[in-house]
């Protein structure tokens, strides 16, 4: 998206808010990026970031939950049941690598909040949670991975017993061969609906129910039925015909990948492997990813999402320590050090203050003029593994593996 697109953006964007050209002209002439400093700094930034985006709801409805992020439109938005869910495995997380015991606190008041709005039929409210929002594949399983989390990390079987409702919910909506075309974003069919799998596996596995397990592994292999010769995925954008954003393609990868590790398949290991090393190849030498890729790889925008990036950069890690790829590891370092460069912190408490922006420029196409508070998850996420041993989400009691 070119700057003067920028200009004809939506009244809705209110671009003439002091704040808001303030950030475009940051991203503009360059004050938006700065030397990159230590993980240790930037992990502390963005958790500090997500706890901000929680407490802004103190007081409110949605209480416990993480606000969705800052945009330009609507300012601090509602909590995102979503990404709330799956936040809780990042703050766990980063309870026992900063020494923060409030981030414990912070997970059960998400938990509370996710298992206060489950619907009677074991699904989660979509969107925001409103009266008017309904149940989504994706946001459901997103919510289950916070529920696995609460139970292996805090032992609480009412989460185990709340994904595994959440679980029946998804293997009835799913058809028989795999796809879930019912209950999904606007009506249509998407390869990365694996991460929703991965999380009725990881649920399936740890509640021993096989239906759970089976419904999961044809997702999977649905998914392989829309992979290219080259790795890149058909079905995997937000509208039909459109390309994927980096977002979306990591979210397929990544769901195939963990189903692949937690059934011991190599065909979908080596599924997600082909894709990752594609996009390895794609990388550029300063770290930069493009926001959505046509098939064969074919960079089909100028601007960079940084969530996607973030989401890669876990994903080569996982593939680094299973192969010892060199390869890998250095794009790792190219990514982190990329977000870091353009990941302020500038210690005042603003709304850009240790936040991930959906794309770099801001008035790039995924989630424009926006902070998402799942960009500074991934981040937070990517950053940790890098840092230590550990993977996030863990299967293991102990968040290592």
């Amino acid at each position: 998206m070119k700057l003067g697109k920028v200009i004809g953006a939506p009244a809705r964007y209110r671009l003439w808010v002091p704040t808001h050209l303030g950030l475009i002209a940051a991203d503009v002439i360059g004050t938006a990026r700065q030397p990159a400093r230590t993980h240790r700094e930037h992990l502390q930034g963005a958790i500090d970031w997500l706890c901000r985006a929680q407490d802004i709801r103190i007081g409110l409805a949605d209480e416990g939950g993480v606000s969705a992020g800052w945009s330009f439109e609507d300012g601090w938005l509602p909590s995102y049941p979503e990404t709330s869910g799956y936040i809780v495995e990042t703050f766990l997380a980063a309870a026992d690598v900063l020494g923060r015991a409030d981030l414990t606190d912070r997970s059960v008041r998400i938990l509370e909040w996710e298992l206060s709005i489950q619907n009677a039929d074991g699904s989660f409210p979509g969107h925001f949670g409103e009266a008017a929002s309904r149940p989504v594949v994706f946001n459901t399983g997103q919510i289950m991975h916070g529920m696995v989390a609460g139970y292996l990390q805090m032992g609480r079987t009412d989460c185990l017993e709340a994904a595994v409702r959440a679980g029946r919910w998804l293997v009835r909506s799913q058809d028989s061969d795999g796809c879930w075309r019912r209950n999904v974003h606007n009506d249509v069919p998407h390869t990365y609906n694996t991460r929703a799998a991965w999380a009725l596996l990881r649920t399936g596995v740890l509640a021993d129910e096989p239906a759970l397990r089976q419904a999961a592994e044809k997702n999977i292999r649905w998914a392989l039925q829309q992979q290219s010769a080259c790795g890149w995925f058909a079905s995997n954008a937000f509208v039909p015909g459109a390309a994927p954003f980096t977002h979306t393609i990591a979210y397929a990868v990544r769901g195939i990948l963990e189903a692949g590790l937690l059934l011991g398949s190599e065909e979908f290991v080596q599924a997600a492997r082909t894709a990752a090393a594609a996009l390895v190849r794609s990388q550029r030498a300063d770290g930069w990813l493009a926001g959505t890729y046509d098939d064969d790889w074919r960079a089909a925008a100028s601007y960079c999402c940084l969530t996607g990036l973030a989401q890669t950069a876990i994903i080569w890690q996982r593939l680094a320590r299973l192969d010892g790829d060199s390869a890998m590891r250095n794009a790792v370092d190219r990514a982190l050090d990329y977000i870091k460069r353009n990941h302020r912190l500038d210690g005042d408490g603003s709304p850009r203050d240790g936040a991930v922006a959906g794309s770099a420029p801001i008035w790039g196409r995924y989630s424009m003029f926006e902070f998402p508070n799942w960009a500074a998850k991934f981040f937070a996420d990517a950053l940790m593994m890098a840092m230590s041993d550990m993977v996030i989400p863990s299967d293991t009691a102990n968040a290592r593996a």
